[in-house]
């Protein structure tokens, strides 16, 4: 893998390559799916930011998308540099090799501390409640403490409660992913922890440097907590946490699951108890976890041969010169509603090749005027 050249007591020599990512990343109406559709099409974050304009006019926008400047982009760097923080694209060696398997994996991450804990071969995500019992964070906290007695390094949020406990005990062995830029503290009282992660450990964040951690941001984050590691363990979550979010992301991923019981009529075992009865471990104490625990090279294996089984974006690489009538867009968006459904069924429809239909798509995509789902559906924005 190419990428940067990290040198912690000067300026990062960041490649034309990263600026181009970052730059596309940063445009208008690109996430993670859209962008690695755009790299599977022109071949290159640069070629994308060529065309991408001219895509999203052929999609209905009366006007190009807003691609991130270069200008824009050097001055992102400018204030990661200035907090004391670099970034990271999927490209680097140190990038994550079980987060890259997820199918919404990142393209650029910024991150302050110890890379190299990023690609550990023991992670454990552990999740739970922000208004968490006393018991629950004595047990998480337990939990933590010998799991890195036997080598593992923990994930979390930052959040209050169970998170906190699980950093706290784990300090120097432990990655937070936090749901603003890597600037933002929060919550603010765990200042002093954000700090000792920094300087012991790592802290890991998806937005820009200086976004604010806003709700719709949280479900995001969680993706990533249970990407990065072999399983997650949940203490306590009601039935409609977030902490049960990131259960079902590592579900989604391949991953297991653990689950420490709870009574039964206080709100926050709920959602524990739950996933214990659809198939979740039961967790008394690591040592559940140690048995059971898959191997990294194994899951990393298991992981790469679903994700080429089930990666079904068949357009060639480079593949930017296809023929396609505007009657062709406007028979896609007419047969396009609310309800998701996948290219083939819309490929079968239409007779029209499959490439025409994912480069129809990717047009809308960047329009602003279809959404993405699991599944790689796709449905209508009215």
């Amino acid at each position: 893998m190419l990428g940067n050249l990290f040198v912690h007591d000067k300026s990062p020599n960041y490649s034309e390559e990263t600026i181009d990512i970052l730059r596309l990343i940063r445009s208008e109406n690109v996430g993670p799916k859209t962008f690695f559709h755009l790299i599977k099409l022109f071949g290159s974050a640069g070629k994308a930011l060529e065309n991408i304009g001219q895509f999203s006019v052929k999609g209905g926008r009366s006007k190009p998308i807003t691609v991130f400047s270069r200008s824009e982009a050097e001055k992102e760097i400018d204030e990661l540099k200035k907090v004391g923080a670099y970034l990271l694209t999927y490209k680097d060696f140190n990038y994550s090799s079980l987060l890259i398997q997820i199918h919404d994996f990142p393209p650029v991450l910024c991150y302050k501390g110890n890379i190299t804990l990023l690609n550990s071969e023991k992670v454990i995500a552990i999740v739970g409640a922000r208004n968490s019992s006393i018991n629950s964070r004595s047990f998480a906290s337990k939990i933590a403490k010998e799991l890195v007695g036997e080598g593992y390094i923990t994930v979390s949020g930052l959040a209050r409660g169970i998170d906190t406990a699980v950093h706290e005990a784990s300090v120097n062995s432990t990655i937070a992913v936090i749901a603003g830029g890597i600037d933002h503290i929060y919550p603010p009282e765990n200042k002093g922890l954000f700090e000792r992660i920094a300087s012991n450990a790592l802290l890991l964040a998806e937005l820009p440097v200086g976004s604010k951690p806003l709700s719709q941001h949280f479900p995001q984050r969680n993706r990533i907590i249970s990407g990065l590691a072999l399983a997650t363990v949940v203490v306590e979550a009601s039935l409609k946490s977030g902490s049960l979010i990131t259960a079902n992301y590592a579900l989604e991923q391949n991953r297991e699951i653990f689950a420490v019981p709870g009574f039964p009529l206080d709100p926050r075992c709920m959602g524990t108890n739950k996933l214990i009865k659809d198939g979740a471990y039961l967790l008394e104490s690591s040592a559940d976890i140690i048995s059971n625990m898959v191997t990294y090279d194994k899951l990393k294996k298991s992981l790469e041969e679903t994700q080429n089984s089930s990666n079904n974006f068949k357009l060639p690489i480079g593949d930017n010169n296809l023929e396609i009538k505007d009657v062709d867009r406007q028979v896609v968006i007419r047969l396009l509603s609310s309800s998701p459904v996948t290219f083939e069924l819309l490929s079968n429809e239409t007779k029209l090749p499959l490439p025409v239909i994912y480069t129809i798509c990717l047009e809308l995509e960047l329009a602003g005027r279809i959404a993405r789902h699991v599944g790689n559906k796709i449905s209508l924005i009215y």
